[in-house]
């Protein structure tokens, strides 16, 4: 088993947010605030043991779970990768490495409240696509921050943190916005946007540039299209996005993703002798795609593109792009994931996979000095226990939509979470005592041990497997009105208005120590049981459809997630 990392973590500037003031004694070993001693996550995908890593190897994806978008930087012999967070809190997670096969969970760019408005937001909404940056001594973030202002950017002199307040962009309409720097010293931003004038099909999108003054921090000079539509616009193609622009032996190169994001998803590139264009399309486009092959093979890997491009200090040129683990026709629970691959150069053309080569799940590894593995691994089959031994909760956990009053202890009983039970729903669109992390396997289980004694009718705390507010399971302890019972909570469709008891049971009196909780996911099927002795499992419901937590069943761009959850009814 692993636990928490020993990194330093950047959630220290929300801790004085979310962290409940003790009370004036010791709380008692069950309360109407349930109490977490801790949390077990273990992941054994079958495909790991089919085709298993060798010494000089790495696994696929790299970063494993709901981690969609990636966009990666060096900055001497370091790397750092970022990736959309969407309505969770802190946002944008940002990761270390130096070999890039084993990556560390640094902070959250996002991890103040000022920074980062998502209240009231869609699960699917808030902070799309960052890009990284580096230059002059200085790190940036640039992102959309879609319904809550638009597209901005932040800086830092340590890419662990703290970063700045958002500079806002408001000129920029459209997505997925990234910078430039060009060795003339001019700036330039690029982003997704409308095309000029009236579009001429569903998805028809354009590339925008324009300068930006740094020192001024605004935008100069004309805004222009360098790309309309995508590689072929006799062919509609839809949703060209996710822009960058590298400069390689003084050629331009711009690239990007093109065909929407799921089964059509693709990677593109252009280049041109001047910043400005223009820009001619590679004649062997896709340099990235799978939406040619058969969705019924073994172990599929679909839906890839949105990559960003890095070299190596020894001249080699990598890739890391997102992608997702299917194990079904479009169906996938933990959403798409970050993947990584070589680039070779052919006739000065950046190339990725060609003809029907797959995605492969392991891959020579990079020509770098070996690092060791991270405390908290994120790739391949793991196991995980989480201690709460710290005073501030590590970065891989998030919350839904921001932050706005105290909820979460760690101080009280140390080494436990305690959570504030409070009126706030998994199906609204309020901030819920709801403490998050990502499903990284599509097999993969979860366990808890829980102190909880609910006070009320409809009481409630326990384990989640959550996609969205319109799909998700709920596995604990519930107050029906006259005792506490053992329950099974589903949600599966938008036009609910309540949740569906799947299953109940009887607790025989408050238990005497904590009752445990286990949710275990195999692909499509969850199971669930509960016990109230260590490892006496009793099934309270098993082979529960896993699907209604797909991305194709419950919409949107995110992935599952496993947590802990208390709601207090109205007092």
């Amino acid at each position: 088993m692993t636990r928490r990392p020993e990194t330093p973590i950047s959630l220290l500037s929300i801790v004085a947010l979310l962290a409940c003031h003790p009370g004036d004694g010791a709380v008692p070993n069950a309360t109407s605030n349930p109490r977490f001693e801790w949390f077990d996550y273990a992941g054994d995908d079958s495909v790991y043991k089919t085709v298993q890593a060798g010494p000089n190897d790495y696994h696929n994806p790299i970063i494993a779970g709901f981690y969609p978008d990636p966009t990666i930087i060096r900055v001497g012999s370091d790397f750092y990768a970022a990736m959309s967070s969407f309505a969770y809190f802190p946002g944008v997670p940002i990761f270390h490495s130096r070999d890039l096969v084993n990556w560390t969970q640094i902070g959250n760019i996002l991890d103040r409240p000022s920074q980062l408005n998502v209240d009231s937001a869609g699960v699917s909404r808030g902070i799309f696509a960052p890009s990284l940056s580096y230059h002059d001594g200085t790190f940036y973030m640039i992102t959309t921050l879609v319904d809550r202002g638009g597209n901005f950017f932040v800086t830092a002199k340590n890419p662990a943190g703290p970063w700045s307040d958002p500079v806002w962009l408001s000129e920029i309409d459209g997505i997925d916005p990234s910078f430039f720097f060009d060795d003339d010293g001019k700036t330039y931003i690029l982003n997704n946007g409308p095309p000029v004038g009236t579009a001429l099909y569903d998805g028809h999108r354009a590339i925008w540039m324009q300068e930006h003054d740094m020192a001024a921090r605004k935008l100069v000079g004309p805004r222009s299209v360098i790309v309309n539509g995508g590689v072929d616009l006799a062919k509609k193609p839809i949703w060209i996005e996710a822009p960058h622009i590298f400069k390689r032996n003084g050629t331009y190169y711009l690239i990007c993703a093109e065909g929407g994001t799921a089964d059509q998803h693709s990677e593109v590139v252009f280049r041109s002798t001047s910043v400005h264009g223009p820009y001619v399309p590679y004649k062997g486009n896709a340099i990235l795609t799978q939406r040619h092959l058969d969705s019924g093979r073994t172990f599929p890997v679909e839906t890839t593109g949105h990559a960003d491009f890095v070299d190596t200090p020894a001249g080699e040129w990598w890739a890391v792009f997102l992608g997702t683990r299917n194990y079904g026709r479009d169906l996938w629970n933990t959403g798409r994931e970050t993947f990584l691959l070589p680039v070779t150069w052919v006739d000065d053309w950046p190339v990725m996979l060609t003809g029907k080569t797959t995605v492969p799940y392991t891959h020579a590894r990079p020509n770098l000095p070996a690092q060791p593995k991270a405390s908290v691994p994120h790739s391949g089959n793991f196991a995980f226990r989480e201690e709460f031994d710290g005073r501030a909760l590590a970065p891989y956990w998030v919350m839904l939509r921001t932050p706005r009053e105290q909820w979460v202890d760690l101080t009280t009983t140390p080494g436990s979470l305690i959570l504030r039970a409070r009126p706030e729903s998994l199906s609204g669109v309020g901030q819920p005592s709801l403490v998050l992390r990502r499903q990284q396997h599509g097999s993969a289980s979860v366990s808890t041990a829980m102190w909880y004694a609910p006070a009320r009718a409809g009481d409630k705390a326990g384990l989640v497997a959550f996609h969205n507010g319109s799909h998700y399971y709920f596995l604990g302890v519930v107050h029906d009105g006259t005792r506490p019972v053992i329950q099974l909570l589903r949600r599966a469709s938008r036009d609910a208005t309540a949740d569906s008891v799947l299953a109940s049971e009887p607790l025989s009196g408050p238990p005497s120590g904590p009752v445990y909780l286990r949710i275990r996911a195999r692909d499509k099927h969850y199971d669930f049981f509960y016990a109230t002795e260590p490892d006496v499992w009793k099934p309270l419901l098993q082979n529960a459809d896993g699907t209604i937590l797909s991305t194709k069943v419950a919409g949107g761009f995110v992935g599952t997630m496993f947590g802990m959850y208390a709601y207090g009814a109205t007092r």
